[in-house]
């Protein structure tokens, strides 16, 4: 079984991001986000951008047809849209992460879950994915038109024989954890907020832990880059763009 705990020389950061919550921060590149689900019931909504060109930003395209996938899981990696890789999933304990299924608004959430509003419940009010999207990348000047097609951490989505989309009860557990390095200076945004697809009718999203921690280098034997020829193609052109 792999150990992963880390060297606490190498922590540079740590909270916790209640359920509901949003979050943003640059994670530098050769720094490494681990995301843990501490309960084993988290979905965390997820964007990724260059933080010094934020029109360079995760293509979940072009992530999938050059890794021949549709799920992400350890080994595989974050492309942007011009073919460099934001972050390489170097640790995964929960095996599926969903990539094609997208986010909840405010409309599926009070649909879902009733009212919830602010007036009602304060600050235990409903939070939706997209609000919260919006909230944190205006911090950054971004906005609507910077919403492209999310990761969700920690939820699977299976087809049935018809073809038919559909939530996968279970799939994390208590203690679940992703690593997420960077390979260029990564904004990354979350959103601590429930799944699209997931039938509870009782908002009730829970904590997950985030650190930020310096990784080793990145090895020529590394799980990442040879994951698939195509990923030591896009290492090369990540490391070219910061000569």
């Amino acid at each position: 079984m792999t150990d992963t705990a880390l060297d606490r020389t190498r922590i540079v950061h740590h909270e916790e991001l209640r359920g509901g919550q949003m979050w943003s921060r640059i994670v530098r590149r050769g720094q490494a986000l681990r995301v843990v689900d501490t309960e084993g019931k988290a979905n965390v909504a997820a964007l990724f951008y260059n933080s010094a060109d934020p029109v360079e930003r995760y293509n979940m395209a072009d992530t999938l047809k050059a890794q021949y996938t549709a799920r992400l899981t350890k080994g595989y990696v974050l492309y942007s849209d011009m073919g460099r890789i934001l972050m390489s999933m170097i640790e995964d304990t929960c095996g599926w992460h969903d990539t094609i299924t997208g986010t909840m608004s405010a409309a599926l959430s009070q649909k879902r879950f009733g009212d919830g509003a602010y007036q009602e419940r304060r600050n235990e009010f409903y939070r939706n994915t997209r609000d919260n999207f919006l909230i944190e990348l205006g911090k950054h000047l971004l906005g609507k038109r910077d919403i492209v097609a999310n990761l969700n951490l920690f939820t699977k989505v299976a087809a049935d024989l018809d073809g038919k989309l559909g939530w996968v009860k279970g799939k994390s557990h208590p203690g679940a954890l992703v690593d997420l390095r960077a390979e260029m200076d990564v904004l990354v945004v979350l959103s601590n907020t429930p799944h699209p697809l997931d039938p509870a009718t009782t908002y009730a999203p829970t904590p997950v832990a985030l650190t930020i921690w310096n990784a080793p280098p990145v090895a020529s034997d590394d799980v990442c880059r040879s994951k698939r020829p195509e990923n030591e193609r896009g290492f090369e052109l990540t490391r070219r763009y910061f000569e």
